[in-house]
């Protein structure tokens, strides 16, 4: 029982202390950048003609002058129609260009070699990414850029997704990992970027040798930012609705489940600090719920405290985005969360590839 005792007040102070800490201005920040640079937004793209032409329309829309923006699209084999959804939608659009890849450079495949040709083709000195399922808000290139200061070589914005109860719910998983990590980073902790939502300098970009100069991995996007970093270049990580872009759900449970297996070989080289939270956030389950060790009132006054202050923060979140969300959908979070991690456990652990835009992958690459 003291043992409980000691492992809940260290859960509950913990939560407060994310909930109530205020995120410092950034001494590190230098002067906000003026004008308006030439930069690449960089998207790749494999059987994605049901999606392509929302992400291809907000690029199409952001409140940046078209002529200083390059918009390339890399078709990485698609088997279906994805091409000749982007040729019909840029043909009296020169800011954009759609590439083919046909071949792998060195060792790496799949979407990154995508994205490696992508980084060759470009002509600026600021890569933006994101992926052909998102839609980014019309000041996205601006509000990134200016977090672009000297010294800084990724920067990453906060994603979400919507649509059905089923989106929604993902996209609260989504804000809730990525405001922690952006709270964090805040504070000088660096975590991880996500690749649907990034800005990396040029000279950040060839100073780690680019996607070609790292072993292949799934998690590309994680790979990058800890490169960048261990170079010794700064990072941001943004949480405001200017940087908030907004991803397709995946459509089903075995979809999102293929998803976060991917995601979970990734997370073991993710730092200490998060890596504890979140699995301080695993164990409280496996604590509370044990055979006679909490009694009902006990148990129910723990379990409600953790469910409180979850809402209470996922509704700072929210606020802080932009964005509202009904109470109930709120409180179906936890539910979700409950089951969703134990199944993402499950499927992870049972032996199998990862499977990533229509593509297998060993478990070693992952």
């Amino acid at each position: 029982m003291l043992l409980a005792a000691v492992f809940f007040g260290l859960f509950f102070s913990i939560c407060v202390a994310i909930l109530v800490w205020p995120r410092p201005r950034d001494p590190r920040r230098g002067p906000l950048r003026t004008g308006r640079p030439r930069v690449s937004i960089l998207v790749a793209a494999r059987n994605e003609e049901v999606s392509i032409e929302r992400c291809l329309r907000a690029l199409a829309n952001l409140n940046y002058p078209a002529g200083r923006l390059e918009i390339l699209i890399a078709d990485d084999n698609s088997t279906d129609n994805t091409a000749a959804v982007v040729r019909a939608f840029i043909k009296d659009k020169p800011q954009f260009r759609l590439l083919s890849i046909q071949h792998r450079l060195s060792s790496i495949k799949g979407k990154t070699n995508a994205l490696a040709h992508l980084c060759r083709a470009a002509t600026t000195d600021y890569f933006l990414f994101t992926d052909a399922d998102m839609a980014m808000p019309p000041d996205w290139v601006t509000a990134m850029l200016a977090a672009a200061t000297s010294g800084v070589g990724v920067v990453t914005g906060i994603t979400t997704a919507e649509g059905s109860l089923f989106g929604r719910l993902q996209g609260l998983d989504w804000l809730f990992g990525l405001n922690l990590i952006s709270l964090l980073a805040a504070h000088g902790l660096p975590t991880t970027a996500v690749g649907n939502n990034m800005l990396v300098t040029r000279a950040a970009y060839t100073a780690i040798g680019g996607f070609e100069g790292m072993d292949f991995r799934t998690n590309e996007d994680l790979q990058l930012f800890q490169h960048v970093v261990a170079h010794g270049w700064d990072f941001r990580n943004l949480s405001s609705p200017a940087v908030l872009g907004v991803s397709e759900p995946q459509p089903t449970v075995t979809a999102l489940l293929e998803q976060r297996k991917r995601w979970m070989k990734g997370a073991i080289r993710l730092p200490w600090y998060l890596t504890g939270l979140f699995g301080l956030y695993g164990v409280f389950y496996t604590v509370l719920f044990w055979p006679g060790l909490l009694s009902l009132t006990t148990l129910t006054m723990l379990y409600g405290g953790k469910v409180l202050l979850q809402t209470l923060f996922l509704a700072s979140t929210l606020r802080r985005v932009g964005r509202r969300e009904q109470l109930g959908v709120l409180l179906l979070y936890e539910p979700y969360l409950c089951v969703m991690s134990v199944m993402v456990l499950a499927y992870t652990l049972w032996p199998g590839p990862v499977e990533w835009k229509q593509r297998r992958y060993a478990w070693a690459e992952a």
